[in-house]
């Protein structure tokens, strides 16, 4: 599978002409926007002049995917993720411009995922899989809704912490113009026709809707 660098998505934050060919992510979690670790480390933290330097980074096991080394140069890095490398921490995260960045957490931070339940399905017994925004899903005993973000500890995936995406509870918008931005959710208001559910938010004293998939709790009213 190849990718053209003028076709790349557009949250990946990189030049569109300088070549004519771009890493392709490997299949797997998260969708097509996720951002292959070779770029990551070549494009976003200039830790690499090129291709081969990247790789050679990665052979070394110095690269770490929420807790687990990652070395195949296709492997990739998506929202909410958290990498390290170098004796430092990030999560990526969207910008206003709606690209992917890397913003340096310290170290108890980066023991922390955060992901969005986007469905539930049952499985063989009776049991509960829920399925993250991610692409990965897990069984658990306890009963979650639709929308709620879970954090789980890394790298052994526990859930340490639970934000519902509910009045009150803080958010962050992942997508659309106010990509980047965070405040409180006011209401959630379900459409009855096919358009999405939309979600208003209070930022500094003014309110702005988006719909509700661009949207992931990430605290509680008191956080």
């Amino acid at each position: 599978m190849h990718q053209k660098r003028i076709s790349a998505p557009k949250s990946w934050p990189i030049a569109k002409k300088t070549n004519h060919w771009v890493t392709a992510p490997s299949p797997g979690a998260h969708s097509r926007e996720a951002v292959p670790i070779l770029v990551v480390l070549r494009d976003m933290l200039h830790l690499a002049d090129n291709a081969k330097e990247a790789k050679r980074i990665l052979h070394n096991g110095s690269v770490t995917v929420n807790g687990r080394v990652v070395k195949k140069h296709k492997a990739h890095v998506g929202l909410f993720d958290v990498l390290a490398t170098a004796g430092k921490n990030y999560r990526m995260l969207p910008n206003p411009r709606g690209k992917y960045e890397l913003t340096q957490i310290d170290d108890e931070e980066a023991k922390r995922k955060l992901v969005r339940i986007d469905n539930i399905t049952v499985v063989r017994g009776g049991k509960l899989q829920y399925n993250f925004h991610d692409g990965t899903n897990v069984q658990l005993e306890e009963k979650y809704s639709t929308g709620d973000s879970l954090v789980f500890s890394l790298p052994d995936y526990r859930v340490v912490d639970r934000y519902e995406r509910k009045a009150g509870n803080k958010a962050m918008i992942v997508g659309g113009k106010h990509s980047g931005e965070t405040g409180m959710i006011v209401e959630l208001r379900k459409m009855a026709s096919s358009r999405p559910n939309m979600v208003r938010i209070e930022q500094d004293g003014k309110q702005f809707e988006t719909i509700d998939d661009y949207v992931f709790a990430t605290g509680s009213g008191g956080d």
